[in-house]
C-alpha cells in the first residue's frame, strides 16, 4: 500500500501545475477513487468525466473537475505559500459508476460528505473517514451485513445505505453514536429485532422494507427524545403499539404500515405534542379506533386502512376533533358500524375512504364511502353470526 500511495504521489506530481494548492495526499486519493471505478460506467458528459488531473482538483482549469467536489482552503489562506486546499465534500451525479470505494479515500482527512447515491458501487463500506458526517450510499450493489467499523464513524450525523443488498442483523452499535441525527437502513435485507438501543440523538429513523420482527420496546425508544420521523412499514412486526409511543416528546411522523400489529393503545396526549401523521394501515390491527387519537391538535392524517376493527367511528373524528380537523382520513377495509359521525361526508377538505365496512348511511355516491360497503352476509360473518353462534350485536343483530 506504501508503495502505491508512493507511486501515485509521484504521478499526480508529474500532472500537476506548478502552484497546485490541493494537499498532495487529497490529489492522490481523488485519482485512485477514479481510477477504481470502471471506465466503462464513465460516461461522458457526467460528472466524473470531467475529472481531468492535468488541472488542479480545487483549483481546476475551465473544462476540468466540473463538479462532484468541495474544498476548503487550510493554513495561511489563499495568498500565501502556505495555503493548502482540502476536499470536504464528493457528491457524485447518478450517472451509474460502478466499482469500488478504494481505501485510499482514508487520506481525505478533513471530507465531511461522501454522498454517491443511485450508482452501482460495490465492495467494503468506508469506514476510515475521521471527519466524514454524511454518508449516503443509498441505491447501490454493497452486500453483507452491515461492519461494526461503522460505529468508529463518530462524527456521522447522516446514515442512508437504503437500497442495497445487505443482509443480516441490525448491529447493537447504534447507541454509541450519539451525534447521528439521521439512520436509513430501509429497503436492505436486514432482519431480526429491533436494536436494544438506538442513537439517543436520532431525528429520522427509516427501516422500511426489511423483515424486522419482534414488537416495539419501550427500552429501545423511550430515550429518543429527539425523534421526530419513524418509518418501520413493510416488515414483519407484531404486538401492540402502546400509549407511550404516541407520546414521545418529539414525533411528528409514524409509518408502521404492512406489519403485523394486533392492536393499538392510545392515551390522552401531553401538552405541546406534535403528532401530525399516524399511518397503521394493513396490518391485523382489532378492537375499537382509539378515540384518543382525536385529541392530537396537529394530528391531520390517520391510516387505518385494512385491519380488524369493529365498533363506529367516534364522534371525535368529526366535529369534536382538537386542534385542526383531518385532512385525510383512511378506514376502509375494516368492520366499522353505525352510522358516519356528522361533519365527515359534508367535509369539502377531507380526503380519504370509509368503505369497504359495516357503516350505514355511507352513500356509494360520496367519494368517500368508495368502495362500497361490505354485504350483511360478511358482515355478520365478521361479528360472528352465521346461524349457528349467536353474539348479538346492536346493529347486525337485529
Amino acid at each position: 500500500m506504501a508503495i502505491l500511495l508512493h507511486l501515485l504521489f509521484l504521478w499526480v506530481g508529474s500532472l500537476a501545475p506548478a502552484g497546485a494548492v490541493t494537499a498532495p495526499s487529497d490529489v492522490a486519493a481523488l485519482a485512485a477513487f477514479k481510477a477504481a471505478i470502471s471506465p466503462a460506467s464513465i460516461t461522458p458528459f457526467s460528472c466524473l468525466a470531467s475529472w481531468n488531473f492535468s488541472s488542479d482538483p480545487c483549483r481546476p482549469g475551465p473544462s476540468h473537475f466540473l463538479c462532484g467536489l468541495t474544498c476548503t482552503t487550510t493554513g495561511g489562506g489563499a495568498a500565501t505559500a502556505t495555503a493548502t486546499d482540502r476536499v470536504t465534500a464528493i457528491a457524485l451525479d447518478p450517472a451509474g459508476y460502478s466499482g469500488t470505494l478504494t481505501p485510499l479515500l482514508s487520506q481525505l482527512s478533513l471530507l465531511a460528505h461522501l454522498e454517491l447515491p443511485n450508482n452501482a458501487f460495490h465492495g467494503p463500506i468506508p469506514t476510515s473517514l475521521p471527519s466524514l458526517q454524511t454518508l449516503i450510499l443509498s441505491s447501490n450493489s454493497f452486500s453483507g451485513p452491515i461492519p461494526s467499523s461503522v460505529s468508529k464513524l463518530t462524527s456521522l450525523q447522516i446514515l442512508d445505505l437504503s437500497r442495497n443488498p445487505l443482509a443480516g442483523p441490525i448491529p447493537q452499535f447504534w447507541g454509541s453514536m450519539s451525534g447521528l441525527r439521521r439512520l436509513d437502513l430501509s429497503f436492505t435485507r436486514l432482519y431480526g429485532n429491533l436494536p436494544r438501543a438506538l442513537p439517543p440523538n436520532l431525528v429520522n429513523l427509516a427501516l422500511r422494507g426489511n423483515s424486522l420482527s419482534g414488537t416495539i420496546k419501550r427500552a429501545t425508544f423511550a430515550p429518543l427524545r429527539a425523534l421526530e420521523v419513524v418509518e418501520l412499514a413493510a416488515n414483519r412486526l407484531e404486538g401492540k403499539v402502546e400509549g407511550w409511543f404516541f407520546l414521545l416528546p418529539s414525533l411528528q411522523q409514524v409509518d408502521l404500515a404492512n406489519n403485523s400489529l394486533s392492536g393499538v393503545e392510545v392515551g390522552p396526549p401531553s401538552e405541546g405534542q406534535q403528532l401530525v401523521a399516524v399511518d397503521l394501515g394493513f396490518n391485523r390491527i382489532e378492537g375499537q379506533l382509539p378515540a384518543a387519537l382525536a385529541g392530537f391538535p396537529s394530528l391531520v392524517a390517520l391510516t387505518l386502512r385494512h385491519n380488524r376493527l369493529r365498533g363506529t367511528i367516534p364522534s371525535e373524528y368529526a366535529g369534536a376533533k382538537k386542534g385542526v380537523p383531518f385532512r385525510r382520513l383512511f378506514l376502509d377495509g375494516n368492520f366499522l358500524t353505525g352510522t358516519v359521525p356528522a361533519g365527515l361526508l359534508s367535509s369539502g377538505e377531507l380526503v380519504g375512504s370509509l368503505g369497504d365496512n359495516c357503516l350505514e348511511g355511507c352513500p356509494s355516491a360520496a367519494a368517500l364511502c368508495s368502495p362500497p360497503q361490505k354485504t350483511e352476509a360478511v358482515c355478520k360473518q365478521g361479528y360472528g353470526v352465521d346461524g349457528r353462534t349467536r353474539r348479538p350485536h346492536p346493529y347486525l343483530d337485529r
